[in-house]
């Protein structure tokens, strides 16, 4: 079996092609349904989708056809974009380096904006839909587990979780430089899930006094507005909201764009104030690019948030350094098991193969006037003594292979085992068959 993570992120790929390849949780259930259909039953896949990634990995045998060529095709037709649009933006990683990449991932090592607390979320809510789909199976469900515990050791035994950690955080440190008293604008932001929330607590800690939120549920956009003491507006009063806005952030989930450039447009003649700053970290994007074309109206794309992320990345190399080795270390570990999962069923195959030399041996013996024997019945439970014994002294080997050499090479040695003797097995028995014609 084989573990397999394609994928890109947004230091692959940008936001325009990640928009197009985006999954929300009904696509993604959709999307593991097709994949289980596709491929051997026996087959695994988890889908990641972030604002700035999406990654497939599955855990199959190499008779189940999952290739990284066949997943590539799958997102291709899933999303309808030509495989050339984005084969060479994707990173493929086998085995040891596809967990290594999970656990650097889900412990927010990778992440935009080091030692962000809402991946591990993400990756959680993405094996939950897994599991619902029931799309894993038993490697996937080892692999995932060993990264969400892998996380809390590099969230629990370093500070990299400290300070402005999140894509929302960072937005609003853009918006601090960029607006010379935030304390003091008008903001706006634009949808009430996670990023949302995490948008108003952050505007909140910089001193802003002028919050709405606006929500497609308002009932939702008015509860986030009610436990943090700010306002809240209607969604067909948005344009309303932007045309006396300093500051717009938007972060709602919604497929195409909420604002194209002509509709913008009209907003912008309305407006009587100075310029507004629009910072849009939603992935599908919820602000048409072109509208920064617009005059008086600069906008920012999550992939622009890369500048501020990088000055917070400098501040934790050192944790990130040392996050790192746990992430080695369970990866390891994660391996031995891998490796070492076959071999219970090696070992299986082998007290299967001994017992049917035996077998053959002993039928082989009681031929023609030796089939009456008196000492039949005592023999046939001797041999097996003797072989059972001998077995026990060949496991007792075989632990110590893997104790000295590692998993991986006590399962080779189990296996050539297993294939001597079924070689064994079927060679002819001369000897045997001239004493069978006596």
């Amino acid at each position: 079996m084989n573990i397999i993570a394609v994928g890109l992120n947004h230091k692959t790929a940008p936001v325009a092609i990640r928009e197009k390849l985006a999954f929300d949780a009904t696509k993604t259930m959709a999307a593991l349904r097709q994949l289980k259909n596709r491929f051997s039953q026996a087959a695994e896949f988890v889908l990641l989708s972030t604002c700035n990634r999406v990654e497939l990995y599955s855990a199959a045998s190499t008779e189940s056809g999952v290739t990284h060529k066949r997943l590539t095709e799958f997102l291709s037709e899933f999303h309808g974009i030509e495989p050339d649009d984005f084969r060479d933006l994707l990173y493929i990683y086998r085995d040891e380096d596809a967990v290594r990449h999970l656990l650097t991932v889900a412990s927010g090592l990778d992440s935009m904006v080091v030692g962000e607390g809402q991946i591990l979320g993400q990756v959680k809510e993405s094996y939950r839909l897994a599991c619902a789909a029931r799309s894993t199976g038993k490697v996937l469900n080892r692999f995932f587990h060993c990264g969400f515990t892998t996380a809390k050791k590099v969230h629990t035994n370093t500070s990299i979780a400290g300070g402005r950690v999140s894509v929302a955080g960072v937005a609003v440190e853009l918006a601090t430089q960029l607006f010379a008293d935030v304390s003091s604008a008008k903001v706006i932001v634009i949808g009430a899930g996670e990023m949302g929330e995490l948008l108003v607590q952050h505007l909140l800690h910089e001193g802003c006094k002028n919050i709405t939120v606006v929500n497609r549920s308002f009932d939702r956009g008015r509860n986030v507005a009610d436990k943090y003491g700010i306002a809240a507006g209607k969604w067909d009063q948005l344009n309303d909201q932007l045309i006396n806005a300093d500051i717009a952030i938007a972060s709602a989930t919604v497929q195409g764009y909420l604002f194209s450039r002509d509709a913008f447009e009209q907003i912008a003649d309305r407006r009587r104030k100075g310029s507004l700053l629009i910072i849009d970290v939603a992935v599908p994007r919820n602000i048409e690019p072109a509208v920064n074309e617009i005059e008086n109206v600069y906008l920012y794309s999550i992939d622009e948030l890369s500048v501020v992320a990088e000055q917070n990345r400098k501040t934790r190399e050192a944790d990130m350094s040392k996050g790192m080795q746990f992430v080695y270390e369970s990866a390891a570990e994660f391996m031995d098991w891998f490796r070492a999962r076959d071999i219970g069923p090696l070992i299986g195959q082998m007290r299967e193969r001994f017992a049917q030399i035996s077998q053959e041996e002993l039928e082989r013996f009681f031929v023609g006037p030796r089939q009456e024997a008196s000492c039949k019945e005592v023999m046939e439970p001797m041999v097996k003594r003797i072989v059972n014994r001998l077995l026990h002294c060949v496991i007792k080997n075989v632990n110590i292979v893997a104790e000295e050499r590692g998993p991986a090479e006590a399962a080779r040695f189990v296996d050539s085992i297993v294939r001597q003797a079924k070689e064994i097995s079927t060679e002819p028995d001369n000897e045997g068959n001239s004493q069978s014609k006596t």
